[in-house]
């Protein structure tokens, strides 16, 4: 996930660190909080009380509060900006492919490609951004390619539209992300996205 290979999964990392910087920030600033308080605590005296009051005031509204609402409202409307990003649209080059779920092994199938479905295995063409189609046979499962994008849910009886994309030719490893009964361990699968030659080759004869 922290290794992205494709632009969602860029975007994803780059939200996960900058939250983890954000919640880092608000760690530190209430830690400060904390021992500041007991600080003064320790070291109050009754002629000092007054201005002792203001300050605190000033420390817990100030920071205590007006810094990590404002930070994770900041987040909230970033996250919202990401996550439009994230949702497929219309691309010249688009690869569509079904993913097919079931206790525990997944199926895909090449949309108008002419090729047999493979299993365990879905082949996609690198660079260019893949669509795939998402559904359950059985019970709900979740497909996921750490590397590649975020993941999402196979329903029964419904299709859910995934966008992955790799940067470069390779293999990586996939996973239903979702607890699906005794053998969910086993449910895993390979995507492997080919260069131009070997993607052509995989649409002639079903074999890269």
């Amino acid at each position: 996930m922290l290794h992205p290979a494709g632009p969602a999964a860029q975007t994803i990392a780059e939200l996960w660190w900058i939250m983890l910087a954000c919640g880092l920030a608000i760690f530190a600033l209430v830690m400060m909080l904390l021992f500041s308080a007991l600080h003064r605590a320790a070291n109050r005296s009754g002629q000092g009380a007054s201005n002792d009051e203001r300050q605190t005031r000033v420390w817990v509204w100030g920071f205590g509060l007006g810094f990590p609402l404002a930070t994770l409202a900041a987040l909230t409307g970033y996250g919202l900006v990401i996550g439009e990003r994230l949702l497929p649209r219309t691309a010249s080059d688009l690869v569509t492919v079904q993913a097919e779920a079931r206790q525990w092994a997944w199926t895909f199938r090449y949309a108008g490609a002419g090729v047999p479905a493979t299993e365990g295995v879905l082949h996609i063409p690198a660079g260019r951004p893949v669509d795939v189609e998402i559904t359950s046979t059985d019970v709900i499962h979740s497909f996921w390619v750490p590397r590649l994008a975020g993941k999402l849910d196979a329903i029964p009886g419904h299709v859910n539209v995934l966008r992955i994309e790799a940067a470069r030719p390779g293999i990586y490893s996939g996973q239903g992300a979702e607890f699906s009964g005794r053998g969910y361990r086993e449910d895993v699968f390979t995507v492997e996205a080919h260069d131009v030659e070997s993607w052509a080759s995989f649409l002639r004869k079903g074999t890269p």
